[in-house]
Order: structure tokens, then C-alpha cells, then sequence
């Protein structure tokens, strides 16, 4: 059974046998990255219980009778279907738990201990912000002999929106969508997030000190930085206010900032307010972040499937990053020339990207990184045969449309033309979206329940 709903269709939707092979490779591709990032199969991976007494976390082990209590709390895309599977491991051990998740999926996850609130994304929500006054009620209460595990996965930056002091839901909405319309990259855009917050940049620990504290992770920031992935509730924060007003100079904000958010800002500078938990914090003594899944490992299972398919499989990076047009742009040159950086390569063959790029909105349109990414690749490979580019967002929403993201080989400009649309003035008003809804190349999965950032693959057969 395929994850992409319309898969059949985006194979047939080619005019070659060879433009519908090369198709056909890098969607299931796509779908292996896809799988590969199962939150089930992530959790089974790193926890287990011993003799239902001992619980290994990777290489790290708890006596559970050491812990009055065990909570589960945390947020992200990924995390509901993280809690169905701990809930399995770990049975009747947990008292009680709360976790936000992408709304309209919360009645999807069968959970007896843990409540699963909808909210909102990448926008977020009064019910994001209910979901963490609830968990920081469950911990407020918390001693030495209990036990938080964290599930945390990507998208909890707007799954778990709880304003600092005097700040507004509304200018928490408002400073996001400044951000994320800027260009700013997500580290940039959550450096400014964990300074209005009261829940990111490691505060979720310090709310759960002095419990012991398992953070179970998935990570959908390029790198793997803890203190990045969904604003790092239980890592250290090794950024600052001064970054923070820094960022907000750099893309022109300050003078669109609320003025509350501004005067948190202020008194950060000045002393006023304490920064966010630092690394040499005794907070942290007892915390254990373990990354369950990412990005990289989607990219291998990519690459599992491409060389099953008799290609040669190339992992360019799983640190793709910059303006998803210019990467777009840069991976069509490479197909066209055959050639990245000096290395070359001869057919038939998969270049594999992951990571995350960014989009800087000028226009008026709808799309997001992946269909922005894939457009621009469109120009470059125009003419050529059995050629094929994907770029596809693991979480399966791209920006604010319903698509994952797109496909397109070298007879999609021409398509286009036929039918009146222009690239260049699509990618000019950031109109990938209606682009491609009209050529019918938008990849369609509905909410995968997961995130490791995107995945772009590169198929030549030729």
C-alpha cells in the first residue's frame, strides 16, 4: 500500500516510459525515507523493559521501582503515535501523561494514560497553549523519585506555544509568521521563540527538576542539535537574548514586533529577566537526551531502495540547506550536466539531499519549501529524458497547503507552457502550489505522523 495517496497517478502523469521509470523510482524512494521514520519503529528501536523492572533507554538504564511516579509529556508531529508505541513498552507503569500533536490527528492514536491535545501548526493555537498549561500543572508537583519522559519530535515548536509572562497568544502568532515569512532559518527562527517562551530553550526541564528527566527524540533539524529540535524544552540553551535582537535586526522585524515581545526582548539585554537554562545548569544533571530517529537515517532507507532498484545511490548531504530556489536550481544543473562539485556521475544513478531549505516570501502565492524547490529544478532539467526530481517534506505537509511536495521530469515546463502557466512568474509570486495543482504533480499524503525535515532524491536513467 503506497503512503503518496495519488502515486499511481504522478507515475502515469509523464509523457515517456523512461520519464514514468524514473518516476516511479524516486516516489518510492520517497516512501522508504518515509517509512524509515516511523515513530513505531523509532521507540521499539532505543526503549525496552527487562524482567518489568528495568527500562533501557539505548545504553542507559532505570530501576523503575527507583520512581514514585512516571509521567509522559512533550509535543511535536510525531509524538502521538511515539506515545502509542511507549504506551505498549511500558504498560501500566505510567501514572498519567499529556502531549499536543498536529490537530485533527488527535483521535487517531489509541492512548489509555496519556491525553493527546490537537493544536495547531506551524501557526500556533490557544489549544497548543492549554495542552502546556496542563503539563506544566502535571509537573509543578514533581519530585526526586519521579520520572518524565519527554517525547519530542519536529513541529513541537508550534505544538508547544506557551507564552513568557504578559506576552499574548495573538503576538506569539504574529512574531511566527513574521519569522518563518523573513527567510530566517528554524535555528534563527527558534532562537527568537525560545526567548518569548516559557517552555522551550531547556525550561521544560527546569519545570521537571528535580525528577529524572528521558527525552525521546525526532529530530527534524538538519545536524541534530538538541537545543534546535522543536526549541529544545529539555536541552541546554546555549543562545541569547542578544542573538535573538540580532536575528530580528538582520531580517528588518524589530520595527513589526509586538511591543511586548520587544520589551522581553529589552529586559533580556539588560539583566532584567534571567536568559534560558544554561549547559553548566545543575537542571540538567539528570536529563538524558536521545535522539530516536532523523534525517539521515530516512536518507539511508532512500538509498537502500535506490540500490535495490539496481542504481547507484549517492547520499549527497543530509545537511541541505539555503533558499529552496537556489537548490532547486542547483540539483537540476546537476542533472543536467551530471556533475556536482567537480564529481560526476554516469547513469543510471540517485543523488540524495536532506535537510531543510528556507523560502523568502515576495509574493502573493501559495507553496512551500519542497514545491518552491522542485519548480525551480523544473527550469533546468526542461528537454531532458528519463530525469526525474523530488523533493518532499517527511511530515507530508509543505508550508500551509495539503501537499507534501512535488514531482517533475524534463517535459514538465513544456506541460506548463501548453497550458498558459509560466514558471518564472509562479516561482516570482511563490505560487508553486497552483503551479503544480494544475499539472497535477503535487505529491499528496496527508499527515505521515512523523517528521525528519525533507528529502529531495535526483533520478537519472538515461
Amino acid at each position: 500500500m503506497h503512503l503518496i495517496k495519488n502515486f499511481s497517478e504522478l507515475v502515469e502523469n509523464s509523457v515517456t516510459p523512461e520519464d514514468k521509470k524514473a518516476r516511479f523510482l524516486a516516489l518510492s524512494m520517497i516512501e522508504a525515507a518515509i517509512r524509515e521514520a516511523n515513530p513505531k519503529t523509532a521507540i521499539k528501536n532505543h526503549v525496552k523493559i527487562e524482567n518489568n523492572a528495568k527500562l533501557l533507554v539505548d545504553s542507559i538504564s532505570f530501576n523503575l521501582n527507583d520512581f514514585n511516579h512516571i509521567f509522559v509529556v512533550g509535543g511535536g508531529k510525531a509524538t502521538g503515535l511515539m506515545a502509542q508505541e511507549l504506551e505498549k513498552i511500558l504498560k501500566n507503569h505510567i501514572t498519567t501523561g499529556i502531549i499536543t500533536v498536529l490537530k485533527s490527528t488527535e483521535h487517531e492514536f489509541q492512548t489509555s494514560s496519556i491525553e493527546v491535545i490537537g493544536a495547531s501548526h506551524p501557526i500556533p493555537d490557544n489549544e497548543g497553549v492549554k495542552g502546556c498549561e496542563k503539563i506544566f500543572n502535571l509537573l509543578k508537583d514533581g519530585e526526586k523519585e519521579d520520572l518524565v519522559i519527554a517525547l519530542i519530535s519536529g513541529g513541537g515548536s508550534a505544538l508547544l506555544p506557551f507564552p513568557a509572562n504578559n506576552i499574548k497568544l495573538e503576538e506569539i502568532q504574529k512574531v511566527t509568521s513574521l519569522l518563518l515569512k523573513s527567510g530566517a532559518n528554524i535555528g534563527e527562527v527558534n532562537t527568537v521563540r525560545k526567548h518569548l517562551s516559557q517552555i522551550k530553550g531547556g525550561q521544560l526541564a527546569k519545570a521537571a527538576y528535580p525528577a529524572t528527566v528521558i527525552s525521546l527524540i525526532i529530530s527534524d533539524v538538519v545536524g541534530d542539535p538538541l537545543e534546535a529540535i522543536a526549541s529544545g524544552p529539555t536541552a541546554p540553551d546555549t543562545t541569547t537574548f542578544k542573538e535573538a535582537q540580532m536575528i530580528l535586526k538582520k531580517y528588518n522585524l524589530l520595527k513589526d514586533l509586538p511591543e511586548t515581545a520587544l520589551n522581553r526582548i529589552r529586559k533580556g539585554l539588560e539583566g532584567i529577566i534571567p536568559e534560558t537554562p544554561k549547559p553548566e545548569d545543575p537542571i540538567f544533571k539528570q536529563v538524558y537526551n536521545v535522539i530516536v530517529a532523523n534525517n539521515a537515517q530516512a536518507c539511508e532507507a532512500a538509498a537502500k531502495k535506490a540500490k535495490e532498484e539496481g542504481l547507484k545511490a549517492i547520499i549527497w548531504t543530509t545537511k541541505m540547506q539555503g533558499e529552496a530556489k537556489i537548490i532547486g536550481s542547483t540539483i537540476g544543473k546537476a542533472a543536467r550536466e551530471k556533475t556536482i562539485n567537480s564529481q560526476t556521475f554516469s547513469p543510471p544513478y540517485a543523488l540524495i539531499f536532506g535537510g531543510e531549505t528556507t523560502v523568502t516570501v515576495k509574493g502573493k502565492g501559495l507553496g512551500g519549501r519542497n514545491q518552491e524547490l522542485t519548480l525551480a529544478a523544473s527550469k533546468e532539467i526542461q528537454d531532458l529524458n528519463a530525469v526525474s526530481i523530488v523533493s518532499c517534506g517527511t511530515d507530508g505537509i509543505d508550508g500551509p497547503t495539503d501537499a507534501a511536495g512535488a514531482i517533475v521530469d524534463g517535459k514538465t515546463v513544456e506541460k506548463a507552457l501548453e497550458k498558459a502557466l509560466n514558471p518564472d512568474s509562479y516561482l516570482e509570486n511563490n505560487d508553486a502550489y497552483n503551479f503544480f495543482k494544475n499539472l497535477k504533480d503535487l505529491i499528496m499524503t496527508g499527515p505521515t505522523k512523523t517528521n525528519v525535515t525533507d528529502v529531495a532524491i535526483l533520478i537519472d536513467i538515461s
